[in-house]
């Protein structure tokens, strides 16, 4: 054993065990430190210490354990916990999951460096959420409008465009003429897949607004579990020392809490609900309460998970945990996709629980919190009476209905449904929401105050919807 570049090296593994390695003999070595490998062929890689017994260590290895052996292959450990170098240098580059460039520039450097487990935030110095993140997309920034500080996951099931949809709003999204950049955590993603991602982003990240970790599906396993924590240390140091709205898409998170999984069974700890480790929802709490605002810091991290439910499964332990430390999600239902509406969200399924913070007067529009109300409660009776005609058939509806029966539709096809690269501005969004709205008879509009309503729909058009003179 010597010293070598403030590293305590090893020589030699006790044993291999899947993406693991154990080491005999250590001393002062601590949980979370970083690691570095040395293979017979020369080649290094990175790791961290996930548990210490005595004298023997765990190990895991983020490039995977191939090609290494039990002689040969020397262990540093580093004195201190996983460290990646932060600032504006990350702007504008490509780089797999563990930070290594991908997109042909030099590796990333910076005089400053943190710690990719990130720092607990003082409760007592969080500052609330507030202020809208426009993401161009109308049913979200009409309806579940995204808050600076705010995390706000989007449930998804397999086939539908959710990676679209998180990659739409990460070329769109603006904090209005405030500094803002973007970080983009792929996770599990097929080579097809990520080629798409880059492609999607490619302006937003030749202007230098963008930092994009790509992990692909046959990349290491317990690279998986480094890659959201890397985009958000990033972010912390962009936002908090930048100055800059940072917002954080993560996609998929149910790859992550898969990956969590697997390296759970290989270190045969006791399994939790559906073979989940039992601290799956300490993990996500460690990466989803690192968004926010912080009092005297400027700029803010607004995060935005992405998550598949198996099966649609919405109380599969992933999304279910996940609901109760975030505030609110976007849901994206199958049946409106086979309505052909993209994005196929579902506005009465989805909620963001801080949208008073971000939206209304001095924020985004004076009509935009009640017309959000209307919107969402006619839609609700627009389902209702679609329920009642398929009992009862369309021809038993009284005119009202009727009108009910067309609104449902008309906010899908004027309101829901956009282009996938379309960018809307809010004034357009709301007074797609009026038109919307405006279908309806008057005396239906009671979450709206009647001056309002006179000055954006005028008699006219109100009387071609069906109201009495």
């Amino acid at each position: 054993m010597n010293t070598t570049w403030g590293e305590i090296e090893h020589a030699g593994l006790h044993e291999i065990r899947g993406p693991l390695v154990l080491v005999r003999g250590v001393q002062g070595v601590g949980w979370d430190e970083s690691v570095r490998l040395r293979s017979t062929s020369g080649d290094t890689r990175a790791g961290t210490v996930l548990e210490v017994d005595r004298d023997l260590a765990v190990v895991q290895v983020l490039e995977g354990t191939q090609g290494l052996d039990l002689e040969g292959t020397t262990v540093g450990f580093a004195g201190e916990v996983l460290h990646v170098p932060v600032g504006d240098a990350w702007l504008g580059r490509v780089c797999n999951g563990r930070g290594e460039p991908l997109d042909g520039g030099p590796p990333v450097l910076a005089g400053t460096r943190a710690a990719v487990g990130g720092q607990p935030i003082n409760p007592t110095l969080r500052e609330p959420p507030r202020d809208p993140v426009m993401t161009g997309v109308s049913v979200v920034d009409a309806l579940t409008t995204l808050v600076r500080g705010q995390k706000l996951p989007v449930f998804s099931v397999a086939g539908l465009p959710h990676l679209q949809l998180a990659t739409q709003i990460a070329a769109q999204a603006s904090a209005g003429d405030e500094p803002f950049a973007v970080v983009f955590a792929a996770m599990g993603l097929t080579h097809a897949d990520g080629a798409a991602v880059i492609d999607a982003l490619e302006e937003r990240s030749a202007r230098g607004e963008l930092v994009l970790l790509l992990n692909t599906a046959d990349d290491p396993v317990i690279e998986r579990l480094l890659t959201p924590r890397i985009a958000l240390t990033v972010a912390e140091h962009l936002a908090y020392a930048g100055g800059r709205h940072v917002l954080v898409v993560m996609a998929d998170m149910t790859s992550y809490a898969e990956a969590l999984r697997e390296v759970s069974a290989v270190r045969g700890e006791i399994p939790g609900r559906r073979a989940y480790p039992g601290y799956l929802y300490s993990d996500l709490a460690s990466l989803y309460e690192r968004c926010g605002r912080i009092r005297g810091l400027p700029g803010s991290v607004t995060l935005l998970p992405v998550l598949t439910m198996p099966a649609g499964d919405i109380t599969h332990p992933v999304p279910d945990l996940t609901g109760y430390i975030t505030e609110g999600q976007v849901v994206l239902s199958p049946e409106v996709h086979a309505r052909g509406i993209y994005p196929p969200v579902d506005p009465l399924a989805s909620l963001s629980r801080l949208m008073r913070h971000g939206a209304g007067a001095g924020r985004t529009r004076p009509d935009h919190l009640d017309l959000a109300a209307q919107l969402l409660a006619a839609l609700s009776r627009s389902r209702q009476v679609r329920e009642l005609a398929e009992l009862l058939g369309a021809a038993a509806l009284s005119e009202t209905d009727q009108q009910y029966l067309d609104f449902e539709g008309a906010v899908e096809e004027g309101l829901l449904d956009q282009g996938t690269t379309e960018s809307r501005s809010l004034d357009d969004t709301l007074d797609r929401a009026w038109q919307a709205v405006g279908r309806l008879p008057r005396r239906e509009l009671s979450a709206l105050d009647p001056l309002m309503v006179a000055a954006h729909l005028d008699v006219a058009a109100d009387r071609g919807v069906g109201e009495e003179p």
